[in-house]
């Protein structure tokens, strides 16, 4: 198992210069869902997700190096929307220590990052996705602009996806364009449960211009994070069931995806979203996530999809909002259909166009 420790990636600092490095990188949209593991940060089952376009993370590294002795700590400042973040410093200084013998040049620097969201974070979208994968990008590329140790695109993202891995889960999906696939499956040759892997040559066309309007209900932090809600599967009754569930839905999604059948496609995504909130709810303490006004959008489309013969279908991550997944051909009445019917279920009415994207890009 390569775990990318390598003690030579030290810097001659009198030598170095100061810098910046700047990534956006989307978060991603689990079709089947990723929720349980074990080890460090491995899944119990494989996951299927969409990149996202518009739901992103912006996130500077600013390095110079330090000066006198190398006390051996990552020295950091952490700034998110242009304000100092303790909670978040602490986190991410953690995770920068956690993964020093991968990136021993850390010890050597004074690090500067800020971070922007073009989404609520905390909220049920996959923030912690975009935002870790922005961080691994710009730690990978830290790494070949002072070694030019990654000498392709596969290299650098593959190691961008197991780095990523290491602070959140899923954020090792949000890597690649369009698909990803995370998680040992016999049906998907190349996949791993230590990084992502590209799915983007097998989708059929409807599904690479598929859309992802993210309905806010609300905005607010969750009551249970992602983090706690994976460690209460370790006790939750159902898990072993689950985890063969999902491997079952995920032989049943790969044909629909190369085939371009949405029903299908539709009614696993459905299932998988209310079997992932199910969970939570069996768990112990139980807790719950999904409002009222989510079961309201939830109603709503279930009648519309009926009444239009549409082809429109929903999806939650971990929290209340929703996800509705069309192909782009119906955009006009979908869009429709949400602002005359579903934004008064919004927080101020807020909702985000998305769809699938190319995945991270450098700035």
């Amino acid at each position: 198992m390569d775990d990318y420790k390598n003690p030579r990636l030290v810097v001659e600092t009198s030598q170095l210069k100061s810098g910046s490095i700047t990534w956006q990188s989307p978060s991603n949209l689990a079709i089947i869902k990723y929720w349980g593991k074990y080890g460090v940060q491995l899944p119990k089952n494989p996951s299927f997700s969409f990149t996202l376009k518009n739901a992103i993370t912006e996130t500077t590294l600013d390095y110079e190096p330090k000066k006198g002795i190398d006390t051996g700590i990552v020295a950091l400042e952490f700034f998110f929307d242009g304000q100092p973040m303790p909670a978040f410093e602490e986190k991410i200084k953690s995770f920068l220590t956690s993964i020093v013998e991968i990136f021993p040049f850390l010890r050597q620097l004074k690090l500067h990052i800020s971070s922007h969201n073009s989404f609520p974070h905390s909220s049920g979208i996959a923030s912690s996705a975009s935002s870790m994968s922005a961080l691994a990008l710009c730690l990978c590329s830290l790494e070949d602009d002072l070694f030019g140790t990654l000498k392709n695109d596969i290299a650098f993202r593959t190691k961008a996806s197991y780095v990523a891995r290491l602070g959140s889960g899923s954020a090792c999906r949000s890597i690649f364009a369009q698909g990803a696939i995370w998680g040992e499956s016999g049906e998907a040759a190349g996949s791993s449960n230590l990084y992502a892997i590209p799915y983007e040559q097998g989708l059929h066309p409807v599904f690479k211009t598929l859309h992802d309007d993210i309905l806010i209900v609300s905005k607010g932090e969750k009551a249970v994070s992602s983090r706690a809600g994976h460690a209460l599967m370790e006790n939750n009754a159902y898990a072993e069931i689950r985890y063969k569930q999902a491997r079952q839905r995920f032989h049943k999604l790969i044909p629909a995806l190369k085939n371009g059948d949405i029903e299908t496609f539709g009614t696993i995504t459905e299932n998988e979203a209310l079997t992932l909130h199910a969970l939570m709810m069996t768990s112990n303490p139980s807790y719950i996530l999904m409002q009222p006004n989510s079961l309201h959008i939830i109603q709503k489309v279930r009648a519309f999809r009926k009444e239009k013969k549409l082809p429109l279908y929903f999806s939650l991550d971990a929290g209340p909002n929703l996800h509705l997944l069309y192909p782009d051909e119906i955009q006009n009445e979908v869009q429709t259909f949400i602002i005359n019917d579903l934004l008064s279920f919004c927080e101020n009415n807020q909702w985000i166009k998305d769809q699938v994207g190319e995945g991270p890009l450098q700035v």
